[in-house]
């Protein structure tokens, strides 16, 4: 087997592996999305939820847009530059960005807040164009310089999110606050006592009785009560406080979605790309049968 035959076994091999790849994951997302029923804000449990509502304002002054500088909710922007070698010509990526402000989704029952890193965003609002400036908000060059640049050299993209849109998001859901929760007091206990030992000189100094540098029996007694003491203090506190809804990136390797589109729109993209991977791999496949037979042959 020559060097070219090798290259392109591995080739072949890459695209049906690729496509089977592209095929599980896009069906797997397509399937956690149906399979997940859609909750209310307020009564929503703890864990992987999926809600609907509408995107509302959440930071005054809002986010600008980098390239339009139009203001949104969200961004994410892509410059390319258009390069040419001989025959071959193509876009090649200068500069890309995503923005990291959280959201405010809102049904009738609550409000929740979104941490947007790390999820796969479809937003309805896309804008692609091209222009001769390195930065479409730029200063346009002048004289010959700016003969010389003229051109449409490059193309920007640029998608958000605004206020008053639908948004569909399915993640991690998390609740804080309104007493929702009740007191784990053994482990509340340790996470203070844990922090407490942080600060070790500090710990000693509140209760080494008898200043001995270390803490005995009776001393430890102390600590734990006045950990447990804390700990229900802590708790008084957090209970206090308002409810806060909050998704974010799951843990688990689970699709973390953010969309202007509803679920069906959403759930048909994921499994019209599973079938493409799943005709990727079959051709991978076939390719890979042809080089092994003329390999043998």
């Amino acid at each position: 087997m020559d060097l070219g035959q090798v290259f392109t076994f591995a080739l072949a091999t890459a695209f049906c592996l690729g496509g089977a790849w592209l095929c599980i994951s896009r069906w797997s997302r397509a399937r956690h999305l149906l399979d997940t029923p859609t909750s209310r804000i307020r009564s929503a449990a703890q864990g992987y939820v999926e809600l609907v509502g509408m995107l509302r304002e959440l930071a005054v002054p809002q986010p600008v847009a980098p390239l339009t500088g139009e203001p949104c909710l969200w961004w994410r922007y892509c410059i390319e530059e258009y390069r040419s070698n001989g025959k071959r010509s193509s876009w090649s990526v200068l500069e890309r960005g995503t923005s990291e402000a959280w959201l405010r989704l809102a049904d009738a029952t609550g409000e929740c807040l979104i941490d947007p890193r790390g999820a796969e965003v479809h937003p309805a609002f896309r804008k692609v164009w091209t222009g001769s400036l390195r930065h479409p908000r730029g200063i346009a060059p002048s004289g010959w310089l700016g003969l010389l640049s003229s051109g449409k050299r490059y193309r920007y993209t640029e998608e958000r999110l605004h206020e008053g849109e639908p948004l569909y998001a399915i993640g991690d859901f998390r609740t804080t606050g309104g007493g929702r929760h009740g007191l784990d007091l053994s482990s509340a206990k340790r996470e203070v006592i844990r922090q407490w030992k942080g600060d070790y000189a500090g710990l000693l100094q509140r209760f080494d009785s008898n200043a001995d540098g270390q803490l005995d029996e009776h001393e430890w007694n102390r600590v734990r009560l006045a950990a447990r003491l804390e700990a229900e203090d802590r708790h008084r506190e957090s209970s206090a406080a308002p409810e806060q809804h909050q998704m974010a990136r799951p843990s688990e390797a689970l699709p973390f979605v953010l969309s202007s589109h509803g679920e069906e729109v959403i759930t048909r993209r994921f499994y019209w790309q599973a079938a493409g991977g799943a005709v990727m791999c079959l051709a991978g496949a076939v390719w890979l049968a042809m080089q092994l037979g003329i390999t043998a042959w």
